[in-house]
């Protein structure tokens, strides 16, 4: 199945962005931050639960080289803590988790609720 696209929210340089709504998990189809307008370097990655268990969120290690030549350093995991949890990933090295395509790739724990927003941070502002 086709994971379920999160779209790059951009902070603004030197002003302000309204907090984004973010996209809804989606446990079954997991998410795929495109990042083909950038690099993972400046990419964060908010992820929110509101379930009632702890989950772990997956940033899968990018595939063959290139572009992930530091891709067998294997997959960060970040857990987020139950019903209210927010965590934070990021920024993330191009030469360990970019995919073919110019993707990241992110894995969610069955059960999962909640929302995950990627941010792109600007450069020199």
């Amino acid at each position: 199945m086709a994971r379920t696209d999160v779209p790059l929210s951009v902070l603004v340089g030197n002003g302000s962005l309204a907090d984004p709504a973010g996209t809804t998990i989606d446990a079954t189809n997991d998410h795929s931050i495109g990042v083909a307008a950038t690099h993972p370097e400046e990419i964060i990655i908010r992820v929110t639960n509101t379930h009632s268990s702890d989950h772990t969120v997956t940033i899968k290690a990018g595939g063959t080289n290139p572009p992930a030549w530091r891709g067998g350093q294997g997959d960060l995991t970040a857990t987020v803590t139950a019903t209210t949890g927010v965590t934070w990933i990021g920024p993330l090295s191009s030469s360990r988790f970019l995919q073919s395509g110019n993707v990241l790739n992110v894995d969610i724990e069955a059960a999962h609720t909640g929302k995950i927003t990627a941010f792109k941070v600007p450069r020199g502002t």
